[in-house]
């Protein structure tokens, strides 16, 4: 039950909601874009270098051997960057050894991980045929919800009751979003807004409007911040001429938390619009430029460990065959690599020890079966700033 009150302005407006027999005010967000428009003058210099950014992350995929390599761990590590926030505890190494079945059983946080590597490969291979909009939104999070603690908080369905964030029930809750009457009207006014209705802003200043309107609009009962994260790559994929998914927006509003929430309330409660997409020009620049540079350490990486197997002796070409592989399968069984390669096991055990003797992989387990081999130098640049947050720590 829903009760409006208050004026539409760039702040939107507060209604009256009931959830668990208790009232509150809940806000409903004007539609995009902000009314009086934003002032771009002062930030055209961040607009630009964010552009040059993600122009340049563009290209990357030039300076890689394999351009699936890049996407394969990018996509990983957004995922676990993005799940964190939400204070789940899986790390990128977590994520690669489960995946490498360096560890028994499935636990929950890496499967809720796991389920956003399948959103986002779906949703960028979705993007080909098909738009982004209301039903897209869905099938995401289908997917990201589909196993884990939120299988139960309907996966690919758009909330039936009132929700809220923060606080223990409606009555101290941080933030409670619009009912779902008015949920659906903003859901359709922000679908027209994302195929281009409503002015002619940079896609990268839209996507960052289109992400505080999703957040705010909280169309789901769990799962909403990884889907509004998600959103802003496959928007910047669809609008921005970015041609991968590989910008993990996520290590930056991690390591801001605090003035990551900060922003999106002072939106809804001041229109703050100008603050929140200077705070998030800065972080797709930063990012990029972060993805860039770490793509060319890796290369660098990999290139200066190609020729020193090169240099060496007998196992050359079984050592770089094992190499290539662990590239993207950087925590490696001597199992996999037998039934990835097609070689015997006396031959993947033998490359397996000169990789170690030459100091580019690590056994890590200290066992004598089942052993399992870790790309380390490679793993560390891919895990940089995936160590979690502490629990309840922003």
């Amino acid at each position: 039950m829903a009760k409006a009150s208050g004026e539409i302005g760039r702040t939107g407006r507060y209604v009256e909601t009931v959830a668990g027999g208790e009232k509150a005010r809940a806000f409903v967000p004007p539609p995009l874009p902000p009314t009086p428009p934003i002032d771009l003058r002062a930030m055209l210099n961040r607009i630009g270098r964010a552009e040059r950014a993600l122009g340049r992350l563009d290209g990357i995929s030039a300076f890689l051997p394999n351009q699936e390599l890049l996407i394969y761990m990018y996509v990983r590590k957004e995922a676990v960057l993005s799940s964190q926030i939400e204070d789940t505890q899986s790390t990128m190494n977590d994520l690669l050894r489960w995946e490498a079945s360096a560890r028994k059983g499935r636990p929950v946080d890496v499967r809720e991980v796991s389920n956003y590597v399948d959103a986002t490969t779906y949703g960028f291979a979705r993007l080909k045929d098909f738009p982004l909009s209301l039903r897209a939104i869905r099938e995401l999070h289908g997917r990201v919800l589909r196993t884990g603690r939120g299988a139960a908080m309907g996966p690919g369905e758009f909330r039936r009751s009132q929700n809220w964030v923060g606080g223990t029930r409606i009555g101290n809750a941080v933030y409670v979003p619009p009912p779902v009457p008015e949920m659906k009207e903003c859901l359709d006014a922000l679908e027209k807004y994302i195929h281009g209705e409503g002015g002619d802003l940079p896609p990268v200043v839209k996507a960052g409007l289109i992400h505080v309107q999703f957040e705010s609009i909280h169309p789901f009962l769990d799962g909403n911040g990884r889907v509004g994260r998600l959103l802003v790559t496959l928007y910047l994929c669809a609008m921005a001429g970015l041609n991968e998914p590989i910008l993990y927006l996520s290590l930056y509003l991690k390591s801001r938390r605090r003035e990551y929430y900060r922003l999106l309330q002072e939106v809804r409660e001041r229109g703050a619009w100008e603050a929140w997409i200077e705070f998030f020009l800065d972080g797709v620049a930063e990012t990029a430029g972060q993805v860039f540079d770490s793509t060319k350490r890796i290369v660098e990486i990999l290139k200066e460990d190609r020729e020193r197997i090169s240099a060496g002796g007998e196992r050359t070409g079984s050592a770089l065959h094992v190499h290539e592989l662990m590239q993207k399968n950087p925590y490696l069984t001597s199992r996999k690599a037998v039934e990835r390669t097609g070689l015997t096991a006396p031959t993947v055990n033998a490359a397996l020890k000169e990789l170690a003797r030459l100091g580019i992989v690590e056994e890590v387990t200290g066992r004598k079966r089942d052993r399992v081999y870790a790309y380390s130098r490679y793993l560390e640049v891919l895990a940089e700033g995936t160590e979690p947050l502490p629990r309840g720590g922003g």
